[in-house]
């Protein structure tokens, strides 16, 4: 999403830190461009003027002036005042009240709701380890509520039959005291949606919102909108009192000037983002991390934590012995780094965490999340012993795979090719060549 505004943000960097000494001149050339990158990333207006205004302040005063390294001080500026804009320091989701705590979804139709009450109850039952119920108000969009019940079953969490003719009121007071009764430490409550904001629709959330007093009401904001989404989250804010934000679809190829502007314009936090379609696409959010991927310095922290959520700890250990042998690396360890990447999201959200050099080295090679499916496909129609043994395979075992995989020789010779390359990988790997290890990434996939 912020690929363009990095773009953009790092070119001015670079050409800051290239300079022996910050003057006037040289600090309102950068702001400039900064507010041009903004612009571009359909960032506020409001927004910008702040932020320009706040930067300024600091860039021309006597410690970034007076620096040894005058370029980076920038940096640290623009870094800080980032951060600041999205809020400061983190925002946890609160849930300090006598069980069951409700969670009210508000937004427009079409945002994420349902999907991110979903997710947020499958955040909840494995970050928090809370018994969770939801809850569908939604009485009017078609199969609203049959979308809940199943997202529920795939998450592992309660649902809340409706009956037919029920008013949302009735269902929302309902459900409080079957949660009650049965011990639920949570209880998300999805609401409808319109195309626009109404009286009717607001009306209704408001009486919701006073019935069911939720320790927390979220506002589902699709950070595709642009800046419909701040004009949105603006009315919602005065007619609720919201106490938080969950930003969807941060992975779309939107300019992302939501999540820097909803924040200022609200007041209210940003708690959660939106990455993916499935159940653990849910983050939290946090505005130092965010602010360092907008400046292409990356989140290597999110992106460990996403491992350990994901991966399977036995196997990465397993494969971790073989690096340091360098012995015994066969088709089954190829394979299975790339499961544990399409766990991770895929190739295409693992790159976003990376810094930006390393993410644009990674994206040159253009690593196709589907060409990662095929491989799988080809070392599945081998036998145990093939995978293995990967030197047996002449042409006659090539022949039979690449009929089994649904795929040409020329695939499976390919194929074999990148594994020789990351054997060698993970032999540069092992001896600490970060320089040779990308080097061997573009070995494995020259024409992907």
């Amino acid at each position: 999403m912020f690929d363009n505004l990095t773009g953009r943000l790092s070119g001015v960097i670079k050409t800051l830190r290239g300079e022996a000494r910050l003057t006037e001149s040289n600090i309102q050339k950068a702001l400039r461009e900064i507010r041009m990158a903004l612009l571009e990333a359909d960032v506020a207006l409001p927004v910008i003027k702040d932020f320009i205004a706040r930067v300024k302040e600091k860039a021309v005063g006597h410690e970034v002036m007076n620096s040894l390294t005058p370029g980076q001080a920038l940096v640290g500026v623009v870094h800080k005042e980032l951060i600041a804009i999205m809020g400061g320091e983190q925002a946890e989701i609160n849930l300090s009240t006598v069980p069951p705590a409700v969670i009210l979804m508000a937004g427009l139709q079409g945002a994420g709701k349902t999907t991110s009450s979903g997710k947020l109850a499958k955040w909840l039952l494995e970050q928090k380890k809370k018994k969770v119920l939801l809850v569908s108000c939604d009485i009017y969009r078609p199969a609203a509520i049959q979308q809940l019940e199943l997202l529920a079953g795939q998450a592992g969490a309660d649902f809340f039959p409706v009956q037919a003719g029920q008013k949302p009121g009735e269902i929302g007071i309902a459900a409080l005291d079957y949660a009650r009764k049965h011990h639920h430490d949570v209880m998300i409550v999805d609401t409808a949606g319109r195309l626009g904001i109404d009286e009717a629709m607001m009306q209704e959330i408001r009486e919701l919102e006073t019935l069911l007093q939720p320790i927390e009401t979220l506002f589902v904001v699709d950070a595709m909108q642009g800046q419909d989404a701040v004009n949105t989250a603006k009315a919602f804010s005065e007619a609720l009192p919201l106490t938080g934000v969950i930003l969807t679809k941060l992975d779309g190829d939107a300019r992302g000037g939501a999540a820097l502007s909803v924040r200022h314009i609200t007041g209210k936090p940003i708690k959660f983002t939106g990455i993916a379609e499935k159940l653990t696409g849910l983050e939290a959010f946090y505005p130092d991390r965010m602010a360092s991927r907008i400046l292409g310095m990356g989140d290597i922290l999110g992106l460990i934590e996403e491992a350990q959520r994901n991966a399977d700890q036995n196997e990465a250990q397993k494969l971790m012995k073989k690096m340091k042998s360098g012995k015994g690396f066969d088709l089954d360890d190829f394979k299975m780094q790339f499961q544990q990447m399409k766990k991770m999201g895929g190739m295409s959200a693992m790159m976003d965490k990376l810094p930006a050099q390393l993410s644009q080295a990674a994206q040159n090679i253009n690593i196709d999340d589907k060409v990662i499916s095929r491989t799988e496909g080809i070392i599945n129609a081998m036998t145990q012993q093939e995978r293995s043994k990967p030197d047996i395979l002449k042409a006659s075992r090539k022949r039979r795979i690449a009929a089994g995989s649904g795929v040409s020789v020329q695939e499976v010779n390919r194929l074999l090719s990148q594994f020789e390359q990351a054997r060698k990988m993970m032999k540069m790997m092992n001896k600490g060549g970060m320089s040779k290890m990308m080097r061997g990434l573009k070995g494995m996939f020259p024409r992907m």
